[in-house]
């Protein structure tokens, strides 16, 4: 179902970050991307310089093509310089619930990888990291409508889609069933943090969202419930 939604968000800060290091840092990065099955590899690419106000200097629609990590820093060579922010775009599978189905089901979902130099939009990776990520709709890991929160929310729905979602979720078994997906969703996003930390100099993590206040202590409050 799509829902209208707050987004999430990673933050991934590297012990050094050099210009001269950025690209090697970004394919290591982009290496470890968790692609869709059935929607593997890049789909768009763009640089931008200074801020995000400019116009890219770089800008690639790759879904005819659907490349690779090293693929990505060839055709960016030139480009990934302290003052610039690399944006590169894909899909992974994350488990949502169909109304029509009555069920979660396993799909792409859109991910947004973003590289920061350190002089890019007036040193935005200390706020946001070197690495930032749009990992989608924030309901995939909370789920919706506070169905899976520690004391169900009894607000009235937004819409029609949310009350037939809510009705579908007064059954045991299938709120059951979708906390066990958004669990698994749970553990993909962990999964893939710890495949990034042991692949590049990692100093800090960061999960945000905004809806949460705490985000990360959300999810895994989620992942530890019985």
């Amino acid at each position: 179902m799509n829902f209208m939604s707050n987004l999430a968000y990673l933050g991934v800060w590297c012990r050094d970050f050099p210009e001269e290091k950025m690209p090697e840092r970004l394919a290591a990065f982009l290496a470890t991307v968790p692609f869709s099955a059935t929607r593997p590899g890049f789909t768009a690419l763009a640089v931008r310089a200074v801020n995000a106000a400019e116009t890219p200097v770089l800008e690639e629609d790759l879904r005819a093509v659907s490349i690779d990590a090293e693929r990505v820093i060839e055709m960016t060579t030139g480009y990934l310089q302290a003052d610039s922010s690399c944006e590169v775009s894909s899909h992974w599978d994350l488990w949502s619930f169909d109304a029509a189905a009555g069920k979660s089901v396993l799909g792409p979902e859109p991910l947004t990888v973003f590289c920061n130099g350190l002089d890019y939009d007036e040193g935005v990776w200390h706020e946001r990291g070197h690495f930032s990520v749009d990992l989608g709709f924030e309901h995939f890991f909370t789920g919706h409508a506070g169905v899976l929160a520690r004391e169900a929310k009894k607000d009235a729905p937004q819409s029609h889609e949310e009350a037939r979602f809510l009705e579908a979720m007064a059954w045991p078994d299938v709120l059951e069933a979708y906390r066990d997906k958004t669990r698994e969703n749970i553990r993909k996003l962990f999964d893939w943090v710890r495949q990034i930390e042991r692949t590049l100099p990692v100093d800090k993590v960061l999960f945000w969202s905004e809806g949460e206040e705490n985000f990360e202590a959300r999810i895994e409050e989620i992942l530890a419930a019985r």
